[in-house]
């Protein structure tokens, strides 16, 4: 669950950085649609190599798109609780990434539902 937020994120960040493209929404200006889809590929990605790696269900693709997806959803929440409060950077931990909230604001959201769906799809 971890390495699919991981890398809904990363490829969020890689996708883009790479093909830019139009913006996602207002609340956090260098999201985009590119990202979205870099963000949806990178978790399936994760899924088809722990699918290969432990012989998994199929049915732990639909828990990855779900997982990724509130990933997603809790960046923006965070950026939009961000952006309403006039914060810009959460933190200096990490500087130029806007702290260490930004690396695990989807996570938060994202690890406990994936926890309690992971009994239903295990």
């Amino acid at each position: 669950l971890l390495s699919i937020c991981v890398a809904t994120d990363i490829g969020g960040y890689i996708f883009g950085k790479l093909f830019k493209g139009r913006k996602l929404t207002k609340i956090s200006p260098n999201k985009t649609y590119s990202g979205l889809i870099g963000a949806y590929v990178l978790s399936i990605s994760v899924f088809i190599f722990f699918y290969i790696q432990f012989n998994l269900s199929t049915h732990f693709i639909i828990l990855t798109i779900i997982v990724s997806t509130v990933s997603q959803i809790g960046d923006l929440f965070i950026s939009y609780l961000k952006r309403k409060a006039k914060i810009k950077n959460s933190g200096n931990f990490l500087p130029g990434h806007g702290g260490i909230l930004d690396r695990i604001d989807g996570i938060i959201f994202a690890l406990p539902l994936g926890i309690n769906l992971t009994f239903i799809f295990g």
